[in-house]
Parts: structure tokens; C-alpha cells; sequence
């Protein structure tokens, strides 16, 4: 009989996450890579989005420079763009300053409210609580693919987390983030959200809403923050997600790529790591430990600080015709969706498995989607189109 690795116990997840950086730290970066003029903005000032932005917009019905002075806070429903190939985010240079970063919201309508009518009879016992616990500071020694994910939605600015992920074809410059797909688009009541950006080890050093009163750029957002050039999530989110998941939920993920407001350096670069994704995940019952991180915003938690939970998963079923969920133990809030979830492959490492999408309004539980071939297939279609760049 051949022997079976052990399984990666809770313990070993949150120390294989301490992933130290390789580059260099925030404020050392901050010194050495200070962009040119040239270097943050496209030959159409599009703030380093591909040349052309502006006639791509154009054909869309979006004007760049109204759109900058404030035309994207038209939410005018028939004119809201929501298709796959309508995603359009260009950059607004200086508009996520540290004040409005740290006033955008949880998008608290996202928890679910716990009716599971639709259950296929396979979703195992509601887990116990598992209370987050704080992750160490500097983030980016410990948990340096994870981030901040901030977009302006018709309710006001809002907030999610997300993780830094490792691109095939780009491998060690990857600029692939990935999140929930409630977090970049409104699902079957709206379209794309708007001014998206990942914002890598956001309050680096976990200060407190008191110390961070006149806080400065870098001791927010250590890295800066890199717009999304291109979005892209599943069609059944797209067509069924809802505030509060609904039949979409399983399929809430979402892959964006970025580019930096300033700077040329790749996302992978600047923080020093990235995660692979895994699509071929083993049965729960097969898993010892899975991991949540991110930065949950609605109380008893205030979005500063970076938390973890780590629990043995379960199953969750919310229809009959959708796949089973990741669920764990977990007290982090909304403001945590779109985190990722960490466990380990079978090759050893450690890699990411999936994203927080719902949970309880009283908090408790999370519940991911599991990824597979669907999610695959956009992940590599999103690899692919900026392959090389």
C-alpha cells in the first residue's frame, strides 16, 4: 500500500503562509522606483493603460476626460455597462487618497442571510465560530500577496480583499490578482464596478484608526495602488449573482490585471511573491486545513487590519443545480470578501483554492466557491491575453 502524505494541520497553513518578500521593502521601493513622467502615463495620459484607451472608451459611449471629471458617477442603469466585453476602468491619477480608502465601505448586502432551502442534502453541519485572529506586521513579511481591493459602486466607494496570484505566462512579473466577482461587478442588478484598484499590504504596519489620522500615501498604501486594466468573472455571476450571493455564489470569483498608477514594475515584483491558484482541489474530507485572509470592514472590525481564520472545511449547498462550497469557521465580516483561501497541493505547497464570497449576517462561518473548470478557463484566458506583457 502506497503511503499517504499527512495532511497540513491549521498550525503549519498559517506558518507556510508567512511568506517572506524578495524585493525590496515598502519604503525602500518607495525611494528606489519613483516613476517618470513618462513612465505613469500611456501617450493618450491614460495613466500607463494602453495606448488608444480613449478611442476603446469611445466605442462604449464614455468620453476619457468627462469620465475623469466625474462622469463615472453616472449610474444611469441604461447606459451601465455590463457585459464581459464592456469592462472599461481608466485610471484617475491621485483619486484614491488615503482619507477615501479608508471611508469606503463593506459591501455588507453581499452576506448572506442563511437560507439554505435549496440544499442538495450533501452541506455538512454549520461549522463552530473560529475567531480571526490578527496577521503579524510588516504584512508584507508574512502575507505578502495579499491586499486591499477598493471600487466606487452606486452606493459609494467600497472595499474587498484579494490576493496576488502567480501568472503561467508571465512567471515571476505577474500582474494577476484575484478576488470575488460580487467585488468588480453587480451581478444580474447591475454591470462593472468602477475605479477598481489593488492596493498590495494595505497599513502595512497594522496602525490603529487613530494613528493613521494624518497618515501619509505610503503608510496606507505601502506599494500604491495598481489599477485594473482588464476584469473578468463568470458568466453565472454575471446573469444570477445577487446581494446576497443567490445562485451566483458558487461561481463568485474574479481575475483582474492590473497596472501600477506609478511606477513600470510588475505586481509579483514589487511585493516580492505571488500564489499559484489550484483547480484541482481534493474533497473537503480530504483536507486538513484551509486558510481565509483579508480585511474585514464591518464591526466589530474597522478595515485596517489584516486578519486570518483557519479551519478544516466543509460543505455547503445552496441549490440543486450549483456545485457544493468551501465553508469555515470564521468571524470576519464583509469587507473580508473576495480574500483568498489558502490550503496545501499536493505537491506541498502552499496554494490558493478560493475566496471568501458569503457568510452569515451575524458572522461565523464564510463560505467560498470551489474552483474549476470554469474558473480555470478565465484565469487562463486572462493569462493568455496579456501573455508577455
Amino acid at each position: 500500500m502506497r503511503s499517504i502524505r499527512p495532511l497540513l494541520t491549521a498550525a503549519g497553513l498559517v506558518a507556510a503562509l508567512t511568506l517572506t518578500a524578495t524585493a525590496c521593502g515598502p519604503e525602500e521601493d518607495q525611494a528606489s522606483d519613483k516613476p517618470s513622467a513618462s513612465a505613469s502615463a500611456g501617450k493618450d495620459g491614460s495613466g500607463g493603460l494602453p495606448d488608444g484607451l480613449a478611442d476603446t472608451l469611445k466605442k462604449h459611449g464614455v468620453d476619457l476626460d468627462k469620465w475623469k471629471n466625474g462622469e463615472w458617477k453616472n449610474w444611469d442603469k441604461d447606459t451601465w455597462l455590463r457585459e464581459a466585453k464592456d469592462f472599461v476602468n481608466p485610471v484617475i491619477e491621485g483619486l484614491w487618497k488615503p482619507d477615501r480608502m479608508k471611508s469606503a465601505k463593506d459591501p455588507a448586502k453581499t452576506m448572506s442571510t442563511g437560507d439554505f432551502s435549496g440544499d442538495q442534502g450533501v452541506t455538512d453541519p454549520e461549522p463552530k465560530p473560529v475567531t480571526a485572529q490578527p496577521e503579524k506586521t510588516p504584512y508584507h513579511n508574512y502575507a505578502a500577496p495579499v491586499g486591499k481591493v477598493f471600487f466606487d459602486s452606486p452606493e459609494g466607494s467600497m472595499v474587498c480583499s484579494g490576493t496576488v496570484v502567480k501568472d503561467p505566462k508571465n512567471p515571476g512579473r505577474s500582474n494577476l490578482v484575484w478576488t470575488a466577482g460580487h467585488c468588480v461587478h453587480a451581478g444580474s442588478k447591475g454591470g462593472w464596478y468602477r475605479n477598481i484598484v489593488f492596493v498590495p499590504a494595505y497599513n502595512d504596519k497594522g496602525k490603529s484608526a487613530a494613528a493613521l489620522e494624518n497618515a501619509q500615501s505610503y503608510e496606507i498604501a505601502p506599494y500604491g495602488a495598481y489599477w485594473a486594466d482588464w476584469a473578468a468573472t463568470s458568466g453565472e455571476w454575471m446573469r444570477d449573482g445577487g446581494p446576497t450571493g443567490g445562485e451566483g455564489a458558487p461561481y463568485d470569483y474574479a481575475v483582474l490585471h492590473v497596472k501600477p498608477e506609478k511606477g513600470t514594475k510588475s505586481l509579483e515584483e514589487t511585493v516580492g511573491n505571488a500564489l499559484p491558484v489550484n483547480f484541482d482541489a481534493p474533497e473537503v474530507a480530504q483536507i486538513s486545513a484551509m486558510g481565509a485572509w483579508g480585511y474585514p470592514a464591518a464591526p466589530p472590525y474597522n478595515g485596517l487590519i489584516m486578519h486570518k481564520c483557519v479551519d478544516r472545511p466543509g460543505r455547503l449547498s445552496i441549490s440543486p443545480s450549483t456545485p457544493t462550497m468551501y465553508r469555515i469557521g470564521c468571524t470576519m465580516t464583509g469587507g473580508s470578501s473576495g480574500g483568498g483561501w489558502f490550503s496545501e497541493a499536493s505537491n506541498g505547497k502552499l496554494a490558493l483554492v478560493s475566496n471568501t464570497s458569503i457568510g452569515p449576517v451575524t458572522a461565523g462561518w464564510l463560505a467560498g466557491p470551489h474552483l474549476g473548470e470554469g474558473a480555470e478557463q478565465i484565469f487562463t484566458m486572462m493569462s493568455d491575453k496579456f501573455g508577455g506583457r
